[in-house]
């Protein structure tokens, strides 16, 4: 077990190509936390330390019920530690994978609390610029959680155009793509428009292969809603994806709009807390120096074996039941299965599996990292994919989207199963409910 100043850490909820996030807890409160791992090396060598900086400063700063709260930040002599909220609902994108579409009235509450959240930060000088539905989470109660600030600006000095581009295509505003300066603000909102409609088409209004194209669509906002659309969202969306940002609403008129009021409830949170930056200022002044003790035990024998916490954490309950769901219509970003087959066995299937569809396999002490490049050649593609013990002879193999489109992870995933059919186990119906006591 890796411990990190208070903090017992566990297994890996999530991997890039510059972090890792992995479950943690602090063992003086109990409180389930999300650990954000950055090696120093890599940051010096991306030259991404204004960007890390800025993106920690810009998670401090905004503290708000449906924006993703960061606790606190560490460094050791060769990492840095960003300690957030544990979010446990998912990410909103499964949920529409899910479902196809969403109900008007629960596309019109997750939009309620998102155009609450981008209000919040823009009355900070705070432009989100990756406002997406993989970016939005959402905690055990359903309520949305705005994530991933790596690419958001801080507040500017006077009424400054933005110019860098950036963010994910599909859900650009036009003017960001003009490459002449835009409006974070008016940016953000035409996000939130793109994502209102996906939440209730279940598809996105501006998709095409090439980027030439899907370019000149969204330029031309050109897009139709589905028949299923009330002409009051119609018209909110059509008002939203103007792609004139001069004449486009603004967040105040769409708040008074008749369809966004219609069952809204303003969120109340308490006064607003000092902002206090010295942690994030300490963590960059020295990116050598040593400020927290990090402590490891590795297990280099055989796979890690999974301890009952987080057992509990990973099932949220004792019904292990979401080990073994096989349901092929819902694939998450992070997806897993079970195993009853040896370790060394499940790693060459898979070994096996990734060099019949030409993916390069990276291996190491039962982690594994394929990649390649997605179907329509636009974006690379990563998975990692790790396998844990969790009983005698029983394994979890857990598999997570490292880069790429999540859609093609979903097709990835059900692919990778079919293929895998002889080494997953199956339990019975009378075998589902596993009873941790004997487990670990």
């Amino acid at each position: 077990m890796k411990r990190v100043g208070k903090y017992e850490v566990g297994r890996t909820l999530g991997e890039g190509n510059f972090a890792k996030v992995k479950f943690a807890r602090n063992t003086e409160t109990g409180e389930s936390v999300a650990m954000k791992v950055l090696a120093k090396s890599t940051v010096l060598k991306n030259k991404m330390v204004k960007q890390i900086k800025r993106e920690i400063s810009i998670m401090k700063i905004v503290r708000h019920p449906y924006i993703v709260r960061l606790h606190e930040v560490l460094a050791s002599q060769s990492k840095i530690y960003i300690i957030l909220e544990f979010v446990t609902g998912g990410e909103l994108f499964d949920k529409i994978v899910h479902q196809g579409k969403l109900q008007e009235s629960e596309s019109r509450r997750y939009f309620q609390q998102l155009i609450d959240a981008v209000d919040y930060c823009h009355s900070k000088g705070v432009f989100h610029r990756d406002l997406k539905p993989e970016n939005l989470l959402l905690d055990s109660q359903g309520n949305l959680k705005v994530s991933d600030f790596g690419l958001s600006v801080l507040p500017q000095q006077g009424n400054v155009l933005l110019h860098t581009t950036c963010g994910t295509p599909n859900y650009l505003a036009p003017e960001v793509l003009s490459n002449e300066g835009y409006d974070g603000s008016a940016a953000d909102v035409w996000s939130c428009g793109v994502i209102l409609f996906v939440l209730m088409a279940g598809y996105l209004p501006f998709e095409e292969f090439d980027l030439p194209t899907l370019y000149r669509r969204i330029t031309a906002a050109d897009f139709s809603c589905p028949s299923w659309f009330s002409p009051s969202v119609k018209s909110l969306i059509h008002r939203i994806l103007d792609p004139n940002p001069k004449s486009r609403i603004h967040i105040k008129a769409i708040k008074n709009d008749a369809w966004f009021r219609r069952n809204y409830v303003p969120v109340r949170h308490g006064e607003e807390e000092e902002v206090n930056l010295d942690d994030v200022q300490a963590v960059f002044d020295d990116i050598e120096e040593e400020y927290v003790s990090e402590k490891i035990e590795d297990n280099a024998e055989g796979p890690l074996i999974m301890n009952a916490f987080e057992m509990i954490t990973l099932s949220q309950g004792l019904n292990l039941s979401a080990l073994f769901d096989r349901r092929q219509d819902y694939v998450k970003s992070q997806t897993r299965f079970v195993s009853r087959n040896p370790a060394k066995k499940i790693v060459a299937a898979i070994q096996e599996v990734a060099d019949t569809i030409g993916l390069k396999v990276h291996s190491r002490n039962y982690k594994m990292r394929l990649e390649g490049v997605s179907p329509n050649k636009m974006c690379p593609f990563a998975i990692v994919l790790e396998v844990f013990e969790v009983a005698p002879s029983l394994f979890m193999v857990d598999v997570r989207k490292a880069a790429g489109d999540t859609l093609e992870y979903h097709r990835f995933y059900k692919n990778l199963c079919s293929k895998l059919e002889h080494i997953i186990w199956k339990p019975t119906e009378g075998t589902r409910s596993v009873d941790l006591r004997k487990t670990c």
